[in-house]
């Protein structure tokens, strides 16, 4: 069971059986994809686009479940991750942040690697927000899978879209930023309009750079 499910959602289906349908939840989503993903498949063989995802998740699996997240849905070149079900998790909000900081530093140190073997660097993007949602199984008796849906994961993926036009690796939303620690260094970068959302979104950048104690 756990090679095809998350440990956390083994522990879930041992402790609750399985069900389809889902229940209201706090926690945080991110959602995380590879910069310019297109022009890199078409300038290389196949074989070396598969090589490239498969090494790119086990280090992005790696640091999301260092920091207790469980990555629900991979898509291409993108993935989306939970923090805080269906394990509660204390401080999800601040798990999800600094696991997109170790995702940063960790594609760094891969770039290394990447540009010693004469390879293209690669660029991800971060959205991560948090708050209410409903989180469960969705699909059918024979093939479902977990996964949250709500307005707080379609925030989470807007952010993700808007870290292209604004330049920055991870953005957050206002109730992920009122929870992080003040070790956290983050960057207001005012209210941003946000499809399907009436009102303008305030959006925080979180700054790699700067440093921070664990």
């Amino acid at each position: 069971m756990r090679r095809f499910a998350t440990p956390e959602v083994a522990q879930d289906l041992q402790q609750s059986g399985f069900a389809l349908g889902g229940k209201r939840v706090d926690a945080t989503v991110m959602f995380s994809d590879i910069r310019g993903f297109t022009a890199l498949v078409e300038s290389q063989p196949p074989e070396e686009t598969i090589d490239l995802l498969n090494t790119y998740y086990m280090l992005m699996f790696d640091a999301i479940r260092s920091h207790g997240g469980m990555v629900s849905l991979i898509v291409g070149d993108g993935l989306m991750a939970i923090f805080g079900a269906p394990v509660p998790l204390r401080d999800h909000c601040e798990c999800a942040v600094r696991a997109a900081l170790e995702m940063i530093e960790t594609i760094e140190l891969f770039n290394r690697e990447r540009a010693a073997a004469g390879k293209p660097e690669i660029r991800i993007g971060v959205g991560i927000a948090s708050g209410e949602m409903v989180a469960g199984y969705a699909g059918t008796n024979e093939r479902a899978t977990y996964t949250c849906i709500g307005d707080t994961v379609n925030l989470a993926s807007r952010l993700e879209a808007h870290t292209k036009v604004a330049r920055r690796p991870i953005l957050i939303d206002g109730a992920t930023r009122a929870a992080l620690s003040a070790e956290v260094a983050v960057e207001p970068l005012g209210p941003v309009a946000v499809q399907r959302k009436a009102r303008a979104v305030e959006v925080y950048s979180v700054d790699p750079v700067r440093p921070r104690r664990p």
